[in-house]
């Protein structure tokens, strides 16, 4: 392995960045990405000057961190930001504000609403079927309501 190695000379560095690109396609996160690309400019420059393999080790190491800082400073996309659907994996939190009519009394401060084509569960005070009530608060999948006037 090691002859192989001193054979491809500076290629060695073009195969190892490949692999890391490769590897990128097959197991998509960006971090090889760029750990690939610093490989290439590694090999580019051993090519080139052929400074030694402290050097080329040392080079690689300075590019792979440069390019991963500056890829999460800079370039990495704000997906919280920019989402068109900011409650999708909140559904529970989606329903505060809105006034519902109970289909079944609330009974020791617990009971199931209909909400669409949902039953959540639900707590808040004591209260007939028929009564108004509004969503207050979710605590995970339980609304907590109020009584509306």
């Amino acid at each position: 392995m090691e002859s192989l190695l001193v054979a491809l000379g500076p290629w060695r560095w073009f195969v190892f960045g490949l692999v890391l690109l490769g590897v990128e396609l097959v197991a998509p996160g960006t971090v090889l990405l760029w750990l690939g690309i610093a490989a290439i400019i590694v090999g580019l420059v051993a090519l080139l000057f052929d400074p030694g393999w402290q050097v080329e080790v040392v080079g690689f190491a300075v590019l792979a961190l440069a390019a991963a800082v500056l890829w999460w400073r800079i370039g990495r996309p704000d997906n919280a930001a920019t989402s068109d659907r900011p409650m999708l994996n909140r559904r529970a939190e989606r329903h505060i504000g809105r006034v519902f009519v109970l289909d079944a009394p609330i009974v020791n401060g617990e009971g199931r609403l209909r909400v669409d084509d949902t039953v959540w569960r639900m707590t808040g005070p004591d209260l007939m079927a028929g009564a108004r009530v509004r969503v207050v608060a979710a605590d995970g999948s339980t609304l907590q309501v109020a009584a509306e006037a």
